[in-house]
């Protein structure tokens, strides 16, 4: 059942992601959420460490497009300085913006990954589309709102029944 929830890959960070090994496995774009994703959710800018990252990304020849259920104003503020594409509101877990992702980065699902730090909206919507996915450890629970302390719960009951079940991937790949 919760089987939809299971990330391909677990880190800590995103500087934790084995960017040879997707190159090697034929990813050109990355899809990624904002929020406790990037930096955490009362951060407005991108930090010197997180633009090195990017820098480094788009260096390796990876197009990066930011998806986040954010509204305009946050991940424009956000993501225009540093000149990545952007999808706000976007409803995940919902097909139609990881669509529009794709589209943004000209790729095939076989091409990209999803990284994001939940199961409810990052993951559960990039295996949908048959994206590779891969969840970061949340940055900063104490500033999540509402929808995000919802969502928490079901992942919790869901990596409890996964865990049980021995499905849960090492931090790695699954």
């Amino acid at each position: 059942m919760f089987e939809r929830l299971l990330p391909h890959q677990l880190v800590g960070t995103v500087f934790d992601i084995d960017l040879a090994s997707l190159s090697s496995m034929g990813v050109r774009g990355i899809i990624t959420d904002l929020d406790n994703t990037l930096v955490s959710a009362r951060t407005a800018l991108a930090t010197p460490e997180l633009i090195a990252w990017l820098d480094k990304v788009k260096s390796l020849g990876f197009k990066v497009v930011i998806l986040s259920n954010n509204n305009l104003m946050r991940v424009a503020k956000f993501a225009e300085p540093l000149g990545i594409p952007f999808i706000p509101a976007a409803r995940k877990p919902f097909n139609k913006a990881f669509k529009q992702a794709l589209s943004l980065l000209e790729l095939k699902a076989e091409q990209a990954v999803v990284v994001g730090d939940q199961m409810m909206t990052d993951v559960l919507g990039g295996r949908r589309m048959g994206l590779h996915t891969i969840l970061v450890t949340p940055i900063a629970r104490t500033e999540e709102g509402w929808g995000t302390r919802m969502n928490r719960r079901i992942e919790k009951i869901a990596l409890s029944r996964l865990t049980k079940q021995g499905l849960w991937p090492d931090k790695g790949d699954k």
